[in-house]
């Protein structure tokens, strides 16, 4: 089975170090394999992540507090405007 990452969101965040962050939220798709079409068809899995803009893992627990993996840092949305994206150039096999 095929998965890709497709953009769901981007925004600004301010860390518990005091730096700016720029965090992506990506679902995760797969290609249905029962499904034979030459332009796929990809459907949610229902698992969505959290990367920061150079790729370090975010992880945001059941009240919503996103951690930055292996770092400890703690971020917090900051008032913008959040953008909407596309599909990431990130198959997965």
């Amino acid at each position: 089975m095929e998965k890709m990452l497709h953009l769901l969101e981007t925004f600004a965040a301010r860390g518990s170090d005091g730096r700016a962050y720029v965090v992506h939220g990506y679902e995760h798709l797969a290609r249905l394999d029962a499904v034979p079409d030459t332009r796929g068809q990809w459907e949610p899995t229902g698992i969505a992540e959290y990367k920061l803009a150079d790729g370090r893992r975010v992880d945001v627990d059941r009240q919503g507090v996103m951690t930055v993996v292996d770092a400890g840092i703690r971020l917090e949305r900051d008032g913008t405007a959040a953008k909407a994206g596309g599909t990431a150039d990130t198959p997965h096999h």
